[in-house]
């Protein structure tokens, strides 16, 4: 008698769903259990003055900049052209300085990653010996994330363990830290901020910028008329 091609794929999808139903599974929610936590609240906090400090760095350097800029073009005039081609040079050099430092703060591997590394990878070493814990003792043969970068399209709330891991780190559900400065500066940038600290000086160093150009263009006429008489 033979075995009918529908009989052996039901037998099949049987067999898939036990083993399936052996293989225990489960997910956390990283970005919710690191709430909780203050070591990563002070983490955060220190990367995020550390990246404020050295934006205003960066820009302080490049505003430097276009004020030699700007002075050098109402001048360019008045100088000869050793004097303007030393000049181009001075900015070009402090214009890559400019460059060489944002690099220096926030490239690929700059000191901004270098530090969160140093401050954030303890806290999810941490969570990871918990987790480890809880899936070798309950036989999780996979723990997944489903954090703002997981792909995880849907997910029962019944094999969500964020909770239990958040009370094996020593912690209560729920009881997230919120920073003051994260609900007043909601929604703004690290960019942003340093944007905020520059702007209270930058009008008044703009103006200031404006007079000094306008009175180097003043004198600029001076000369050329008297050249003129």
């Amino acid at each position: 008698m033979k075995t009918s091609p529908f009989y052996i794929l039901m037998l099949s999808l049987l067999g898939f769903a036990a083993n399936a139903e052996a293989q225990k599974f489960a997910y956390i929610d990283s970005d919710y259990v690191l709430l909780h936590m203050p070591e990563y609240s002070e983490a955060q906090k220190e990367l995020n003055q550390l990246a404020i400090d050295w934006q205003v760095e960066v820009e302080t350097k490049l505003q430097s900049v276009e004020r030699m800029e700007l002075a050098y073009r109402a001048e360019r005039i008045l100088l000869t052209a050793e004097m303007r081609a030393k000049r181009e040079g001075e900015i070009t050099t402090k214009r890559q300085e400019s460059r060489a430092l944002q690099r220096e703060k926030f490239g690929v591997d700059g000191e901004l990653f270098q530090r969160r590394q140093e401050l954030i990878q303890p806290v999810q070493d941490l969570v990871f010996e918990e987790l480890k814990d809880i899936a070798s003792g309950s036989g999780y043969m996979v723990v997944f994330d489903k954090s703002n970068q997981s792909n995880m399209l849907y997910s029962n709330p019944k094999y969500d363990i964020s909770d239990r891991l958040i009370k094996a780190l020593g912690y209560v559900p729920g009881e997230t830290i919120e920073s003051d400065e994260a609900d007043k500066e909601e929604g703004k940038s690290i960019i942003d901020k340093a944007n905020d600290v520059l702007d209270k000086g930058r009008e008044s160093v703009s103006g200031a910028i404006r007079g000094g150009v306008q009175g180097v263009k003043d004198a600029g006429n001076g000369v050329i008329g008297r050249e003129k008489n």
